[in-house]
């Protein structure tokens, strides 16, 4: 495993962790389909959440936010549709993105709750 891999298998240990801890079900990490991946599938009573992490060093120049482009979003969404359609989910989708910030041993996390939304 590159560090860079290294790194951003840390920030979603970090991301699972938090879902985990406010009460998820964890459905699925690093799930692909085609040539598409979502970081972390997680459900609650409402809503089955497709998440992406973005892991960065303190010293970032990006947002992590602002790193989940137009077309990482539609990305996103075509991979929750096909997993939705594929094992007949009935709750409502909702879009997370979980922002890493790593400086060390320490870390900042900010969840994102409707990050974005399918525009039809």
């Amino acid at each position: 495993m590159t560090e860079k891999q290294d790194f951003g298998r840390r920030g979603e240990a970090l991301a699972l962790a938090f879902y985990k801890e406010n009460k998820y079900t964890i459905l699925e990490k690093n799930w692909q389909s085609n040539h598409l991946e979502v970081d972390i599938i997680a459900k609650n009573e409402e809503y089955i959440v497709f998440c992406e992490v973005r892991t960065r060093s303190g010293n970032v120049l990006v947002e992590p936010l602002a790193s989940v482009t137009p077309q990482k979003q539609r990305n996103l969404i075509h991979a929750a549709n096909h997993y939705v359609l594929k094992h007949r989910i009935t709750l409502e989708v909702r879009f997370d993105v979980i922002a890493i910030i790593l400086n060390g041993e320490d870390h900042t996390l900010e969840h994102i709750p409707f990050a974005f939304m399918p525009k039809w």
